[in-house]
C-alpha cells in the first residue's frame, strides 16, 4: 500500500502528547504501520512551536530529522532564514512538491497550527482508516492528511537519504 503522510491537529498543546498512546495501540493491533512520527506542540504565549521525533515509533524507514526539520521548518521559521540558506530551502521545498507536499498543503497547516494547539505527524502505510479515523476522533483531533504514492514515497526516501 502507497504511504500516507498524515497529520492530527489537537485543539490542546498536549493533545498530540496523548495521542501517542493510541498511535502505538494502533500500530500494536496491526491497524496501521508507522514508518515515522514527530509532534509539534505549540504552548499558549510562546512565540514558537516545539518539535519532537518519535524516534520508538519510526520503523526501519524512518525519513529522520531532515524531513521533519525542513518540513517544520517551512512552517513555522523560513520567514526568519537568511537568503542562501532560503535558495536552497526552495531546492528541497521543489522536491517536497513532487512527492504531494505542495504549498497548499504547507498553507493549510500554517494556518491551522497556532499557539495552544499540537499536531501528530505520521508516516505510515497499511492503515484501517474507519478504524484509526474512529480511534482519534474520541481525542477532538481534526484530520488533515496527503496520499502518497509509492513512487512518490520512494522520492521523498530519496531526497532526505543522501
Amino acid at each position: 500500500m502507497a504511504g500516507t503522510l498524515t497529520v492530527w491537529k489537537f485543539p490542546s498543546e498536549t493533545g498530540a502528547e496523548t495521542a501517542v498512546a493510541t498511535l502505538r495501540e494502533l500500530e500494536q493491533r496491526r491497524l496501521v504501520a508507522v514508518h515515522d512520527a514527530a509532534i509539534v506542540s505549540w504552548p499558549a504565549g510562546a512565540p514558537k512551536p516545539k518539535t519532537k521525533q518519535l524516534h520508538n515509533l519510526a520503523g526501519a524507514g524512518a525519513l529522520g530529522g531532515a524531513f521533519w526539520g525542513l518540513l517544520f521548518g517551512l512552517l513555522f521559521f523560513v520567514p526568519l532564514l537568511g537568503v542562501a540558506v532560503g535558495a536552497g530551502i526552495g531546492a528541497l521545498t521543489a522536491s517536497l512538491a513532487d512527492v504531494g507536499i505542495d504549498n497548499s498543503f504547507i498553507a493549510r497547516l500554517k494556518e491551522q497550527l497556532t499557539p495552544g494547539t499540537s499536531a501528530l505527524f505520521v508516516l505510515s502505510s497499511d492503515a484501517r482508516l474507519d478504524r484509526v479515523h474512529e480511534e482519534f476522533r474520541h481525542q477532538t483531533a481534526e484530520l488533515v492528511t496527503t496520499n502518497l504514492s509509492h513512487e512518490q514515497e520512494r522520492k521523498l526516501r530519496a531526497v532526505f537519504a543522501e
